[in-house]
């Protein structure tokens, strides 16, 4: 166990968690495995109406949450040790999640050792507590823990509010992308890359 200010981490096998102690209440974040699938696909599915749901044809959405966030599908990620996934918990509630990849550079990267942030959600409810930094400066140290010289992600285009957090957070847009939700719809999203 290691104390820094407000913070304590306590490292377990396979399980990274980090207590804050705040007037709010207790936030964690803990290391997701199999036996936390099926918590995984909900939260997935919730955050990512939330926050796309508005995007394309509610039919088209329902059909891309359901066939991309099932629980047969973060079984099978969850069973990929090169998948790393973690929720955050507000006072024992699950609030959102993260998946990131290590050494996986974007194309063209001059640059291997590259930390993909393929996910990094909050429910809707949980917006304006910090969460979201706490999630995401508890990945960047992850990654430069795992020897990571930067991260990259896609971000839609029209969620201006995530566009914001990581162009604040030293995030450059280097591209762009189309995010292919069904067969007649797509969002674009920018590209964002951060070197440590």
């Amino acid at each position: 166990m290691f104390y820094c200010g407000d913070v304590i981490l306590i490292l377990l096998p396979f399980t990274l968690i980090n207590f804050a102690a705040n007037l709010s209440g207790m936030t964690s974040i803990a290391r997701t495995g199999i036996k936390e699938a099926q918590l995984l696909s909900e939260i997935a599915k919730r955050s990512f109406i939330e926050s796309h749901g508005h995007s394309a044809d509610p039919a088209e959405i329902n059909t891309y949450v359901t066939e991309k966030y099932s629980l047969d599908v973060f079984k099978a990620e969850l069973s990929d040790p090169n998948n790393i996934y973690h929720i955050i918990y507000k006072d024992d509630r699950p609030a959102g999640y993260s998946k990131i990849v290590f050494d996986t550079p974007y194309v063209n990267s001059q640059i291997k050792n590259i930390a993909k942030f393929e996910r990094l959600y909050l429910l809707k409810e949980f917006y304006d507590l910090k969460l979201g930094s706490a999630l995401f400066r508890f990945n960047i140290d992850l990654s430069k823990k795992n020897n990571q010289s930067g991260a990259w992600l896609f971000v839609w285009k029209e969620n201006q509010r995530a566009v914001d957090f990581y162009k604040k957070n030293g995030f450059r847009i280097i591209g762009s992308h189309d995010f292919k939700i069904s067969e007649t719809y797509s969002n674009p999203n920018h590209q964002m890359f951060l070197e440590f």
